[in-house]
């Protein structure tokens, strides 16, 4: 999933409005389900599990792969591609630990079996067969909503079948968005879904590759294929890559994409595309100058868009505004139909539909005698670069423009002993703090395993810890994760009492004598 939020626009209920809305269509006096699931990613998956964990009668439709997109075109896929393009870099830069440098001979159809291995043997856990066994119902078909208490589901075969249903939940996730730029679709653009099976079976990776879109999914997939031989071309029209961090983020990460051979076009517009005798372009503007870069590939990756269409929500009545409109609860303009995952924002993270999954089955089953706010206070992300980058909380220039006073606390990945010794010192370790109190606002890694080591204060901001718990915390020598408990060293020599130490001072002074 992509690290990209929607501003949540969270409405409050008019019972008078849902009465006028449910009285268009007769309420069931019996049904067919506790509760219809649509979608089987990361949020339909686990919504379905929970359902069925509490004994309910839950069916869960699915359109294409079990799985969705995180399986099956994002997460997964990705981060195989990512390891053998890492690999690839360190035998060009084993000189660096002791070791004879060579050019890695890279098989490209190879790594993309090898993607495709990683995929089906992580697919059983998301398998019809899995859920089926957990006690979940699975139709693989196309499902529409009917009324707030109906679901039809095309079936492959062409039957269809109707069922009622308590509650539902749409799961429905997100697709890439393709921009209204001319002559894109003549190219035949690749998306971050489709290049998997589309470059599947190449001996080598393409040869000129343009990549569109500077965000997360952009930044991993440009330095890659750089890596795996490509000639990349990154475009992007804001002024640098990764916008929603700090500018000392994307410095550090723009540096390493340069340094993998990436062309960065950053304060670019892409104005069309094109074939001229064969060949495929993209037209570029800077300031008023155009030019165009020619390429045998281009992958378009500026974002994703929920999926909202084709499952009856218009005909309901459910408002959507680049996302479904629901309440604090999950719960849309009908109460036993909720949504979540990536249709639902604000976030597109396979973690946090997981986490609102859980919100929407038990709103779902039991909303109508008890519900559940869903938390979104403390939300993890990690952008799998390299340097890796991982945030919880606040960044600096989110705080300025929210006007929240903070302190910031520095540790450079350069000064640890295990970052040395693997190489691996390009990077720092950020904390934001309430002034003068021990209260963590956000926390920013750069570097190895920076995905891994945000889990220490992720832990702290949840349960409302500060850096003094981290800093008290034993933390194995020598190891990476030692990283945070030094910035919380650095924070405390910060706030250390200096009459105290005076005192100390006077006192050590005193006893020498």
């Amino acid at each position: 999933m992509t690290h990209q939020s929607f501003a949540r626009k969270t409405f409050v209920m008019d019972d008078q409005e849902v009465v006028a809305s449910n009285r268009r269509w007769t309420r069931p006096k019996g049904f067919d389900r506790n509760l219809v699931v649509i979608g089987a990613g990361a949020a339909g998956l686990v919504s379905a599990y929970i359902a069925a964990a509490a004994k309910a009668k839950v069916t869960l439709v699915e359109a294409h792969k079990m799985g969705g997109d995180c399986l099956n075109f994002g997460c997964v896929p990705s981060k195989a591609l990512i390891r053998s393009a890492k690999l690839a870099h360190q035998m060009r830069h084993a000189d660096r630990y002791g070791l004879a440098a060579v050019e890695p001979v890279i098989p490209f159809s190879d790594v993309m079996e090898r993607v495709h291995q990683v995929i089906a043997r992580i697919e059983p856990n998301d398998s019809v067969e899995r859920y089926t066994g957990l006690g979940v119902e699975v139709l693989q078909g196309h499902a529409g909503i009917v009324n707030p208490w109906t679901v039809d589901i095309k079936l492959h075969d062409g039957r269809v079948q109707r069922l009622t249903t308590r509650a539902i939940i749409i799961a429905t996730g997100a697709q890439p968005i393709m921009p209204p730029i001319p002559g894109l679709e003549a190219v035949r653009p690749l998306t971050s879904d489709s290049l998997w099976d589309a470059l599947r079976g190449r001996p080598e990776a393409p040869k000129r590759l343009v990549l569109l879109g500077g965000g997360p999914i952009g930044c991993e997939l440009a330095q890659s294929f750089a890596r795996l031989g490509s000639h990349v071309v990154q475009i992007e029209m804001a002024p640098r890559v990764l916008m929603r961090e700090d500018a000392d983020v994307a410095s550090l990460v723009e540096a390493s994409l340069k340094a993998d051979g990436v062309q960065l076009l950053t304060d670019h517009k892409a104005i069309a595309c094109g074939m001229d005798a064969g060949e495929k372009w993209i037209e570029v503007e800077q300031d008023g100058h155009r030019h165009r870069v020619p390429f045998d590939e281009i992958i378009v990756a500026v974002g994703r868009a929920p999926r909202l269409t084709g499952f009856g929500l218009e005909a309901l009545g459910i408002k959507t505004d680049r996302v479904v409109q629901t309440n604090e609860y999950l719960q849309t303009l009908h109460p036993n139909i909720l949504a979540a995952g990536d249709v639902a924002g604000p976030y597109q993270f396979t973690h946090v539909a997981s986490h609102q999954a859980w919100f929407a089955a038990i709103n779902g089953l039991f909303g109508d005698i008890k519900r559940f706010r869903v938390d979104y206070s403390v939300i993890p992300w990690a952008i799998f670069t390299d340097p890796e980058v991982a945030r919880v909380g606040l960044s600096e220039a989110e705080a300025k423009a929210k006007n929240i006073p903070y302190e910031v606390t520095r540790f450079e990945l350069g000064e640890l002993d295990r970052a040395v010794a693997d190489g691996a010192g390009h990077g720092f370790v950020k904390v934001l703090t309430v002034p003068g109190k021990d209260r963590i606002l956000g926390a920013t890694l750069v570097g190895e395993h920076a995905g891994d080591l945000i889990a220490e204060f992720v832990f702290a901001m949840k349960h409302g810890h500060g850096l003094g718990k981290i800093l008290s915390t034993i933390h194995i020598y020598p190891t990476l994760a030692e990283a945070n408990k030094m910035v919380a060293g650095q924070w405390r020599r910060k706030h250390l009492n200096a009459f105290l130490l005076s005192l100390l001072e006077r006192f050590q002074t005193w006893r020498r004598r």
